[in-house]
């Protein structure tokens, strides 16, 4: 070792080397959580740990090689930093216990330097000097020989195979490192704070970015008219039995007049696009006033309701999620869904407007623990899967516990609509649609997320269903829907005109 120390050293051994110190010297935390929530003494927790390591080995090096070829002395300037970075954060995850996320990124970013200076410790300068300053003298002092362009190209080319490969093959544990993604990536040196602090201030300036505003829009009539836009949460078509699905997933919907279901697709797989896109007049990456920010300023009432996340910012006066929520819910119900439509009724009447959105963003059938998000008597199919690692469980298990939140999902939307019914003076009208699918083990993929580019229709194939209040409305005989229609038909069935409405989006005659 002391020979290698001294030599001079091409630049793929001088990255593999400070890689393997990285792993040796700030990884211990990363992989005792590994050993902590992984079944370690089975075969599959032995190719994932090994998995783990060679990847942390292999990308870290990859890294450093491309900053090294493209220029050393940044590449000496980073490596020292990273290693002391890596010393301090280390220090404060094995006495504190905490982890590098971006919430954390943000409580550092708002200590003062008198709470900072209570945090330093005899401890915490024999970190940095032993794991930092140590290695990093070494670091500057190496002498590495660069490669030639074809060298490193192919050496490049080779690694990025290699990366591919080895995580492609362990595509069963990809929902294992989803479900413990934030763990995982606040404890993987140094990528835990290079990362979180550029998400940190990604998203705090869009937090200050201002949208885009649309043209004012005009009601034209003094009609009472309510929507109620179910919002759901990685629920696939194909297992509504609306949609010729074998079980009876849906035995409440299948008796109700005026209701219609139409084929549809989601515009990404995953929440937050998703929903945005459920809301927006136009599917842009821009961003532009999404439909209850619209009517809110427009003199429209809204009331947004969820036990879920990830939608673009809501500028409402009535934004309730579940905590807003539970003051005023006693019963068992208040921990699911059903805590939406808890006095739903009743805050519509009270309403002074005529014109009225209900946005309901429900987490029904959101992974892996499907089995928790239904109330006990709504588990219709047995045995269900009650592990988060959803590859442990059987396809049937896996299946019967999806479907129980496809007929818990039935009941709520049944729910809305007894609510409605019951508001004689207001034209109605319920529409759900689904922010995108989900997978449930089908070419050993699990839940969503995958690029719409590649991902199986299971991710992307959604249920767009609408009811209507007897007289209100007809529908137009559309076949297949997109996420796009809801903006332009809530605007129709309001009457409300706007420069923005496409007629060609609304599903309304």
């Amino acid at each position: 070792m002391l020979k290698v120390l001294k030599s001079n050293l091409d630049i793929t051994r001088f990255v593999l080397l400070v890689s393997f110190l990285n792993l040796l010297f700030f990884h211990f935390p990363f992989y005792a959580y590994v050993f902590n929530n992984l079944d370690y003494k089975s075969l599959n927790g032995v190719i994932l740990i090994i998995t783990l390591i060679i990847l942390m080995l292999v990308v870290n090096a990859f890294v450093f090689y491309l900053i090294f070829f493209l220029s050393r002395f940044v590449g000496k300037f980073l490596l020292v930093l990273f290693f002391i970075l890596n010393a301090i954060a280390v220090y404060f995850i094995n006495t504190y216990g905490v982890i590098i996320d971006e919430s954390m990124i943000g409580n550092v970013l708002n200590t003062n330097y008198e709470e900072a200076g209570s945090f330093f410790s005899f401890k915490l300068i024999v970190y940095v000097i032993l794991l930092g300053i140590i290695p990093s003298i070494y670091i500057v002092r190496a002498r590495i020989i660069n490669v030639k362009l074809r060298r490193f190209l192919i050496t490049s080319s080779l690694a990025l195979l290699f990366i591919a490969i080895v995580v492609f093959a362990n595509a069963t544990n990809w929902l294992w490192i989803d479900k413990n993604s934030k763990q995982l990536g606040g404890l993987a040196m140094p990528w835990s704070y290079s990362v979180n602090l550029s998400l940190f201030y990604i998203h705090k300036s869009q937090e200050n970015e201002k949208e885009i505003l649309l043209p004012d829009a005009t009601i034209l009539d003094n009609e009472k008219s309510v929507v109620v836009l179910v919002i759901g949460e990685s629920a696939r078509r194909q297992n509504f039995s609306l949609y010729g699905y074998e079980r009876n997933t849906n035995p409440l919907l299948s008796q109700t007049p005026n209701l219609f279901h139409f084929d549809a697709s989601s515009c990404a797989t995953y929440t937050t696009a998703g929903v945005k896109c459920i809301l927006e007049h136009a599917s842009t990456g821009d961003l532009y006033e999404i439909l209850p920010n619209y009517l809110y300023r427009n003199n429209i009432e809204v009331i947004w309701r969820t036990t879920n996340w990830g939608e673009p910012p809501v500028h409402i006066q009535n934004y309730q999620n579940k905590d807003a929520l539970k003051p005023d819910c006693k019963d068992e119900e208040c921990d699911y869904d059903e805590i939406l439509l808890n006095g739903l009724k009743e805050q519509i009447l009270a309403s002074k407007k005529n014109k009225i959105l209900i946005v309901l963003h429900t987490s029904a059938s959101h992974g892996p623990t499907y089995s928790k998000k239904y109330p006990p008597q709504f588990e219709n199919f047995k045995p269900v899967c009650n592990s988060v690692e959803l590859g442990n469980c059987s396809h049937d298990e896996l299946i019967n516990a999806y479907d129980n939140t496809i007929v818990y999902t039935d009941y709520i939307l049944h729910n809305v609509i007894e609510d409605l019914k019951q508001l004689n003076e207001y034209k109605s009208a319920m529409i759900f649609v689904s922010d995108h699918g989900e997978s449930l083990g089908e070419k050993n993929l699990y839940m969503h997320g995958l690029p719409l580019s590649i991902a199986p229709k299971e991710q992307y194939e959604i249920p767009f269903i609408v009811w209507l209040s007897d007289g209100s409305k007809q529908l137009k005989p559309n076949k297949t829907l997109s996420q796009n229609h809801v903006f332009h038909s809530v605007l129709n069935f309001l009457n409300i005109q706007s420069p923005v409405y496409n007629e060609e989006m609304n599903i309304f005659k």
